[in-house]
């Protein structure tokens, strides 16, 4: 894998670029699979033929906020991609008469103060702003 910012060779499990500093995915000058040069608007590496992987990286903000407000509903693990943890949050929250929003409540804050889910379903960090 090579970073998409600065095209260095990366760890397939990097969570950063120690070169740049960047997410893997986040940029657009160079391939995630060869590492050459791309057009930041192409949707496939014209070198090696595979898909340009973009960031789609989900907002940590917008997480823990939708946590805070309709956590119960498990909107924000839907948000993420946690569709069974999300569809849980839903019945334990009628189950418990709305006693069980506070699982949500909960979840949101630590979502903000950075000690609660980090990663969207795909295991994409959130994105800070």
């Amino acid at each position: 894998m090579y970073c998409r910012n600065c095209g260095r060779e990366l760890a397939e499990q990097a969570v950063f670029c120690p070169s740049c500093g960047a997410a893997p995915t986040t940029g657009n000058k160079f391939c995630q699979n060869c590492g050459q040069p791309t057009d930041p608007v192409a949707e496939v590496c014209i070198k090696c033929g595979v898909r340009l992987v973009t960031g789609g990286e989900k907002s940590k903000l917008a997480a823990g906020l939708l946590g805070i407000f309709v956590g119960g509903l498990g909107v924000h693990r839907f948000y993420l991609g946690y569709i069974g943890i999300g569809v849980a949050q839903i019945f334990v929250t009628l189950l418990t008469f709305g006693i069980g929003a506070l699982w949500g409540f909960i979840e949101g804050i630590l979502i903000l103060t950075g000690s609660g889910i980090k990663k969207d379903a795909k295991g994409r960090p959130l994105r800070e702003v």
